[in-house]
């Protein structure tokens, strides 16, 4: 049983590191100390270590010799370089899914409503969390594992939250245009995996 309580503890230290990114204890090139995290949660450096790993290849922090790891300062390339890949993911994932979803849409429904109040409220956190929760539905009905592995490793949730924080991505109306999402599965709109591509790009920031 110790390997599934390892496993649990390094997400939950995974999770607790990375609110404090998204929330600002840890600024962009502020270095994060292992064993102060190991003190302040009153666990061993190994799960720490092991954690801080896993963000190192999200390209979240970054360790150099001799000092430490810190938080890696975000630039618009950075994201640049996800939502191409990103946005080519959910593409096959919404053909995939097209099937499924013409005949029942009732996975993405709580999300967009969930949207439509978050807009409403201009709750910004909440907007993250339903949109790539929105998203994550979408990819996972597709019935492709894999495909869902390689979309999570991406990291979207976290990128998504810090694009908002530190370069200023937010919009207007998310409800709105994953609601237009929606209504092209409802209506088995043949075009609906490029319409999925495009307004995963149209999403993405841009230099300048």
């Amino acid at each position: 049983m110790a390997p599934p309580v390892v496993h649990s503890l390094r997400a939950q230290i995974r999770e607790h590191i990375v609110s404090g990114i998204i929330s600002g204890r840890w600024k962009p090139g502020e270095r994060i100390v292992e064993r102060r995290i190991a003190v302040e949660l009153e666990v061993s450096q190994a799960p720490v270590r092991e954690a801080l790993r896993e963000l190192e290849a999200l390209r979240l922090i970054e360790s150099t010799p001799n000092k430490g790891v810190r938080v890696r300062s975000l630039a618009v390339a950075d994201l640049e370089e996800i939502y191409p890949v990103r946005a080519g993911l959910e593409q096959i994932a919404a053909e995939l899914a097209a099937p499924r979803l013409g005949e029942d849409v009732s996975v993405l429904e709580p999300e967009v409503a969930a949207l439509q109040l978050a807009d409403r409220a201009g709750d910004a956190e909440a907007q993250v969390r339903h949109t790539v929760a929105f998203h994550r539905e979408l990819v996972r009905a597709s019935g492709n594992s894999v495909l869902l592995h390689t979309w999570e490793s991406l990291g979207i949730e976290v990128w998504t939250a810090l694009s908002i924080r530190w370069l200023g991505t937010r919009q207007q109306s998310y409800a709105e245009e994953h609601e237009a999402v929606v209504e092209a599965f409802r209506r088995k709109d043949p075009r609906v995996g490029e319409l999925v591509k495009e307004h995963v790009l149209s999403c993405a920031p841009r230099a300048g």
